[in-house]
């Protein structure tokens, strides 16, 4: 992991949690601006993948347990699609909220991944 990255993935994650929480409280069904930060949560997660793939061949490597990591890396990436998928089939208010908890879970799911990449001993 790319430590600067990381803080922009876990700014956008979390700026894109807080606003489908508040469109969500606020009573707004789920719309592009909603379903897009999302997307965009997902695509850097994509471009995290590509990062962690590459970054051991040029001597950036896990202190913790490369599996765990990949492991969380995988379960990040599945999340923004299944909350999407549900703001799609059931259009209320609660689906924007869903969109939020699933970007805010995926902010403390990278913030983990760096833990385990950079802070783990042993």
């Amino acid at each position: 992991m790319i430590e600067w990255f990381m803080w922009v993935q876990l700014g956008v994650a979390v700026a894109a949690g807080l606003l489908c929480l508040g469109l969500g409280f606020a009573g707004r069904v789920p719309s592009d601006l909603s379903n897009g930060a999302l997307a965009l949560v997902e695509l850097l997660l994509v471009v995290q993948v590509v990062v962690a793939v590459l970054a051991p061949a040029f001597g950036n490597t896990p202190t913790g347990n490369p599996l765990e990591f990949g492991i969380y890396l995988f379960a990040a990436l599945l999340i923004p699609p299944a909350a999407i998928f549900w703001a799609l089939l059931e259009r209320s208010r609660w689906s924007t909220v869903v969109l939020g908890v699933g970007a805010l879970s995926v902010a403390v799911m990278l913030y983990r991944m760096f833990q385990i990449w950079t802070v783990q001993v042993g």
